[in-house]
C-alpha cells in the first residue's frame, strides 16, 4: 500500500507558532470511513493570528469526526462572510473533487451568509457536511440559510428604522413610550411569523422548546434581538403566534 503524507496549506500568519498539519492520504483500499477536506473561515487577520476563531471551529469538527474518519487537508480563509471571492474555498473544492472527499465545515454561517452562494457551491457536485448539523439534507441547509439571511435583513431594517426615528426625535423618544411599545410588539410578531414555517414541523413532531432552541442555534439563526435562542424565547414566539390565531378567530 502506497502512502503519501501531505502538508495542508494554511497561511503561516494565521497559525503563529503552529506547524502545518500532516495528514495521510491512502491509495488503494482505504481503511477510513469517510474522507473530508476541512474548510475554515475567519473574518479578519486578527482573528486568525489569535487562533480563537479557528480553535472554536476546529473543536466542533473534531467533535464531529468518528475514529475512522480522515481529514486529508485543511484550508483557511480570511474573508468576510458577505464576500464571494473565496480563493481558498475553491482550492478546497478542487482538492476534494480530485480525491473524492467531502467539504467539512464547522457551522453554516462560517461558510457563507448568502443563500445564493451556498446554493452555487452545492451545484458544484461536491458533498457539503456541517459538523453542527451532520444529518441535514441539502434541502434543510437551504431552508436554514434562507431563514438566517432573512432574519439578518429584518434586523438590519429594524436597526435603520430605529436610528432614523432617534435622529428625528432625539431624547424625546420617551414621550412616545406607548407607540414605541406597540412598535416593538409588532416587530416581535413579524419576527415570529417569519420563522413559523420552520418551527411548525418541529412543534408537530413534539419537540421540546429546548430542543427547538438548540436546533435553531446550531443552524446559526439569530434570535429576534440578534442573540441566541433559549427555551423561553421559543416559548414566547409560539405564544405570540397562538394568541394571534385566537384573536383572528374571534
Amino acid at each position: 500500500m502506497n502512502l503519501l503524507v501531505m502538508n495542508a496549506r494554511c497561511p503561516s500568519f494565521l497559525m503563529a507558532g503552529a506547524r502545518p498539519r500532516q495528514t495521510k492520504v491512502y491509495f488503494g483500499r482505504s481503511p477510513v470511513m469517510s474522507r473530508y477536506v476541512a474548510y475554515f473561515r475567519v473574518s479578519t487577520a486578527a482573528q486568525g493570528r489569535s487562533g480563537l476563531g479557528l480553535a472554536a471551529q476546529r473543536s466542533k469538527i473534531e467533535a464531529f469526526l468518528n475514529a475512522d474518519d480522515e481529514v486529508i487537508a485543511e484550508f483557511v480563509e480570511v474573508q468576510s462572510g458577505k464576500a464571494d471571492n473565496r480563493e481558498e474555498l475553491w482550492k478546497a473544492i478542487a482538492h476534494a473533487k480530485k480525491l473524492g472527499a467531502k467539504i467539512l465545515i464547522a457551522k453554516l454561517d462560517r461558510f457563507s451568509r448568502k443563500v445564493s452562494f451556498i446554493a452555487g457551491i452545492m451545484e458544484q457536485g461536491i458533498g457539503l457536511v456541517v459538523a453542527e448539523m451532520p444529518h441535514a439534507t441539502d434541502f434543510q441547509l437551504h431552508i436554514f440559510a434562507a431563514l438566517a439571511q432573512e432574519e439578518r435583513r429584518l434586523i438590519s431594517d429594524r436597526t435603520r428604522s430605529a436610528l432614523a426615528e432617534a435622529k428625528k426625535r432625539g431624547v424625546a423618544l420617551g414621550k412616545n413610550a406607548q407607540a414605541l411599545k406597540e412598535r416593538h410588539r409588532s416587530q416581535a410578531l413579524e419576527y415570529a411569523r417569519s420563522i413559523e414555517a420552520i418551527l411548525q414541523p418541529m412543534l408537530v413532531e413534539g419537540w421540546s422548546f429546548t430542543a427547538i432552541a438548540d436546533q435553531l442555534n446550531v443552524a446559526g439563526v439569530d434570535a429576534a434581538k440578534g442573540g441566541r435562542f433559549t427555551a423561553q424565547t421559543v416559548k414566547n414566539i409560539v405564544i405570540r403566534l397562538r394568541m394571534e390565531k385566537i384573536c383572528h378567530a374571534r
